[in-house]
C-alpha cells in the first residue's frame, strides 16, 4: 500500500523517525508568547497550541490575535492548534456549535498548518470541515482520547480506520492503561495498523508511565509523532525534549 507523508515547514511526518511535538498552554498571552520562546530553544519539530487552556478562548478575536502573536516568534515551525473538549480530557467544556465555529474560524485566518478535530463528532460536520481546512491548505488530525482505559485492539484500529475514511491527514488515539497487557495492546493495534491499515501517518500513544515506551518507539511500530514535554507536560507520561530525542536517535541507529 502506498503510504501518503504529510510535509510542513520542512518536516516530514510518516517517514524516519517520530517527529517530537510539544505543546503550549499558557492561560495568558504573555505566558503564551514566554512558551513559545523557550519553545523555539528545545529542538522540537512541531508545536501544539492547546487554545481549550487560554483564558480568553471564547473571545474569537482574543484567539486569532494571540495566534498572529505566536506565529511570529514560531514562523518556521509548524504549529499545530487543538481544542481538546472536556470530555476527552480538555481544560474546558464548551458547546459543539462553539467548538466548530472556533476551528471554522481558526482555519480561514491561515496562521496554523495543522488542526486537530476529535473523531466523536457528527460525521458530515467533520467531513466538511475537513474540506474547508483542505481548501485553506491546512491538515486535520482527526483524535480520539480515553483517559479511563485501553479499548480492546479491534476497537483502537477501527477508530484510526474510521480517522482515515473521514479524511483525516492524520489519525490519532491515546488511551490509558490499567496494566502493562494495555500497553501491549496499543502497541499490537499501532503495529497491525501500520502493516495492514494505513494509507497515511498515523499517532498512537498509551498514556502514563506504564505508557511511556510507546512515546518512544514509534518507529518501530509505526506511529509518527509523539509529544515530548517542555516545562509542563500536556499529558500523563510525556518525557523532556531532550531525552526523548536521545532515545528516538538511539532507536533509529539500532533499526
Amino acid at each position: 500500500m502506498t503510504r501518503k507523508t504529510i510535509t510542513v515547514k520542512g518536516i516530514t511526518i510518516g517517514e524516519g523517525q517520530p517527529k517530537i511535538c510539544v505543546s503550549m498552554m499558557g492561560s495568558s498571552l504573555s505566558q503564551l508568547l514566554e512558551e513559545a520562546e523557550h519553545v523555539k530553544t528545545l529542538g522540537a519539530d512541531v508545536v501544539e497550541w492547546r487554545v481549550d487552556f487560554f483564558e480568553q478562548v471564547e473571545q474569537i478575536n482574543a484567539v486569532k490575535e494571540a495566534l498572529r502573536e505566536i506565529r511570529t516568534v514560531l514562523s518556521e515551525i509548524p504549529l499545530i492548534l487543538t481544542f481538546r473538549s472536556a470530555k476527552e480530557g480538555g481544560e474546558k467544556e464548551i458547546s459543539t456549535a462553539y467548538y466548530f465555529e472556533l476551528n471554522q474560524y481558526i482555519v480561514e485566518t491561515g496562521l496554523v498548518d495543522l488542526i486537530d478535530m476529535e473523531l466523536f463528532n457528527d460525521e458530515e460536520a467533520v467531513k466538511t470541515f475537513i474540506e474547508a481546512a483542505h481548501r485553506r491548505g491546512v491538515y486535520v488530525i482527526i483524535s480520539n482520547h480515553d483517559f479511563h482505559q485501553t479499548p480492546p485492539k479491534e476497537e483502537i484500529i477501527s477508530r484510526l480506520c474510521k480517522a482515515q475514511e473521514l479524511g483525516g491527514d492524520i489519525p490519532k488515539i491515546a488511551v490509558m492503561p490499567t496494566s502493562s497487557t494495555d500497553v501491549l495492546t496499543l502497541l499490537d493495534a499501532t503495529n497491525t495498523m501500520n502493516e495492514q491499515f494505513a494509507d497515511r501517518p498515523f499517532i498512537t500513544m498509551s498514556m502514563a508511565g506504564k505508557g511511556v515506551i510507546s512515546r518512544l518507539a514509534g518507529e518501530v511500530f509505526g506511529s509518527a509523532l509523539t509529544f515530548g514535554a517542555a516545562k509542563t507536560a500536556s499529558a500523563p507520561g510525556q518525557v523532556p525534549v531532550k531525552e526523548l530525542r536521545d532515545v528516538l536517535n538511539l532507536l533509529h541507529t539500532n533499526l
